[in-house]
């Protein structure tokens, strides 16, 4: 399959519309609180008597940065005092040792992932501590087998803290940075150094790093095509393995810190849709695959090397090579899967220090999946990640027949297919070079919940 993106201007206009990214079907409007912790200890026992157990992914989430940045819409704790951090840093541990022996030992991590917030605002002993609990609760896999990755703020890092990182087991690290542009960085409160970036890039190369990230966002405030053209120069001057370009999404009846924008400086739709198409052209022209839903990877990428084999998968961090792994949510906020359904833990730390008091796993909502979404899950996944649907596997698998059963989405999906985003006949459905930036459009015709 051609791996080169086709930006048709028009049929985004058409059909880019507000929707799920769909790291996870049913999406988390659909959780319920009637989902809980008793119901969550029932899918792990379940998992664990499966007769090939999943292995395990861990999530841990690390909610406190020292700076707000307006664009943001994460789960977070702002404060300079690193102290605030310390008793966090102890419930998180508590639901380590909980959560760990709930799982059988045989079941193999084989992936980590800090998020945030910011990882890094803790310190190198903190950080060690937490792994160290890991280590105690859970088997995980050798140093070279498991996937071990950190989101890094670069104003928080040198050489000497990455040599750290990678020695405490990190081998995959993304770097946010959102734009170079110095303008744009004080408009989003941001400001970071060029030059800073460039050398922890360079650093995180020579240390062994098995892959590295950076973040982007296009539609912040005083960005253009021109200054934009100059952040992606610099990007590709840096070589990461990986990109995310994330659309900035003004919301700020939803994010308070958003209100500190000043609307009047954003660019335009017309001009955001020029910054798209100079990301697609400018990286693609450098070497990069467009994988989907904004990320862009070297093709040597495993990610690259999953989606050509059609077996690249999504979850809760995006495209993944190891999503077939039961994801153990650590931390307040934290989505994880186990088996066929989906908790969240609970938003603030006082309900989680109160949980854990309880020796309770902080799960406060969640959804068990019917097979109804379990195949709807199978149909936008195919989508999302590997832009083909093989119509006569699935009607055989499910034992269904596909026209009939999503008699109500026909007619949408022959529309993409005249206007080009898709070709369909009785036993594909292929996503077109041209249809790749509405992907989430095409798999939004299968979404029962938005149609309800």
């Amino acid at each position: 399959m051609d791996n080169k993106v086709v930006f048709n201007k028009e049929l985004i206009r058409r059909y880019d519309t507000f929707g799920p990214r769909y790291t996870s079907y049913p999406t988390a409007v659909q959780f319920t609180t009637d989902y809980g912790a008793d119901d969550y200890l029932l899918w792990v026992k379940n998992s664990n008597e499966d007769p090939i157990p999943a292995p395990l992914s861990l999530y841990l989430h690390i909610p406190f940065c020292d700076t707000i940045c307006y664009y943001c819409g994460c789960s977070k704790v702002i404060t300079k005092d690193r102290s605030k951090a310390t008793h966090y840093i102890e419930l998180l541990k508590q639901e380590i040792k909980l959560q760990g022996a709930l799982f059988a030992k045989d079941r193999q991590v084989t992936q980590i992932h800090w998020g945030g917030g910011t990882p890094t605002f803790l310190s190198d002993e903190e950080i060690t501590g937490i792994i160290d609990c890991i280590r105690e609760n859970f088997t995980v896999a050798a140093d070279d087998e498991v996937e071990f990755a950190i989101e890094v703020d670069p104003r928080t890092v040198d050489r000497q803290r990455l040599h750290n990182l990678r020695a405490q087991g990190f081998n995959r690290i993304s770097f946010g940075v959102q734009d170079f542009d110095q303008c744009v960085q004080q408009s989003v409160n941001r400001v970071q150094s060029t030059r800073q970036i460039k050398q922890h890039i360079i650093d995180a190369r020579e240390l062994g790093f098995q892959s590295t990230n950076i973040d982007l966002m296009y539609g912040l405030p005083n960005q253009s095509t021109d200054s934009f053209s100059q952040t992606l120069d610099t990007v590709i001057e840096l070589d990461p393995d990986r990109l995310a370009v994330y659309n900035y999404a003004h919301l700020p009846e939803m994010f308070k810190p958003q209100r500190r924008i000043n609307e009047e400086d954003l660019p335009s739709p017309e001009e955001k849709l020029n910054i798209l198409q100079l990301c697609i052209d400018k990286l693609q022209a450098a070497g990069y695959v467009y994988i989907g839903m904004d990320h862009f990877a070297k093709s040597t990428d495993s990610l690259v090397k999953a989606q050509q084999e059609g077996t690249l998968q999504r979850n809760f961090q995006g495209y993944s090579t190891n999503a077939d792994c039961d994801m153990i949510a650590l931390g307040v906020t934290a989505i994880g899967r186990i088996g066929n359904n989906y908790s969240q833990n609970v938003r603030s730390i006082d309900e989680y220090e109160n949980c854990l008091a309880q020796n309770k796993i902080p799960v406060f909502r969640g959804i068990e999946l019917e097979s109804d979404d379990v195949l709807r899950r199978e149909v936008i996944n195919q989508l999302m990640c590997n832009n083909l649907l093989d119509i006569a596997k699935l009607e055989n698998k499910w034992d269904i027949d596909f026209k009939a059963y999503f008699k109500p989405s026909m007619e949408n999906l022959q529309q993409m297919a005249d206007d080009g985003l898709i070709e369909l006949d009785d036993n594909r459905l292929t996503i077109t070079t041209s249809g790749r930036l509405l992907a989430r459009s095409i798999c939004m015709q299968f979404d029962r919940y938005l149609q309800e």
